[in-house]
């Protein structure tokens, strides 16, 4: 894999929701408006325009307008860029797979930790139930006091404007 291949990453955002891939199925036959995709599910309109966003920034579909209405149709061609890296990746994986199959797990788990490794966190303490607060209560001996009245005075704003 070279350095400059990077991750198609918001291709397979894109294919990650089983709604978008539904509608990508759908797409693959015909170009369709998105009133027809409508119905073909049970969310909104605007849940599937916001899915077919999501197709068209990943580049998976087109829009065209026709009239008043916007016809999305699915663009294969993009699909290669994320075989393309995945055949990258696959062809490193096939020398790694020859190379974990000498070294059995068990003789890796048996060697000493490095120095430098990360350990695993210590578990949390747990966390004590919270207790609700009490109100205060009026006992029949003490009579309520009434504190004194705060001094009205007049509000000015930090414009010098009076309200």
């Amino acid at each position: 894999m070279s350095r400059k291949s990077k991750p198609p990453i918001a291709l397979y955002s894109a294919l990650a929701d089983t709604t978008r891939c539904r509608i990508l199925e759908i797409l693959k036959v015909a170009p369709t408006p998105v009133h027809v995709l409508t119905e073909a599910f049970s969310i909104s309109r605007p849940a599937i325009s916001r899915h077919l966003r999501v197709l068209k920034s990943a580049g998976l579909v087109a829009e065209v307008k026709k009239g008043r209405e916007n016809v999305y149709a699915f663009r294969p061609a993009r699909l290669d860029a994320a075989r393309t890296w995945l055949e990258a990746i696959r062809s490193a994986d096939a020398s790694a797979e020859e190379v974990v199959e000498e070294a059995p797990v068990a003789v890796v788990a048996s060697l000493p930790a490095p120095a430098d490794a990360v350990l695993p966190a210590a578990p949390a303490a747990p966390k004590r139930p919270r207790t609700p607060k009490q109100k205060p209560t009026v006992s029949a001996d003490k009579p309520v006091q009434d504190s004194a009245p705060i001094p009205q005075t007049p509000s000015t704003s930090q414009m010098g404007f009076d309200f």
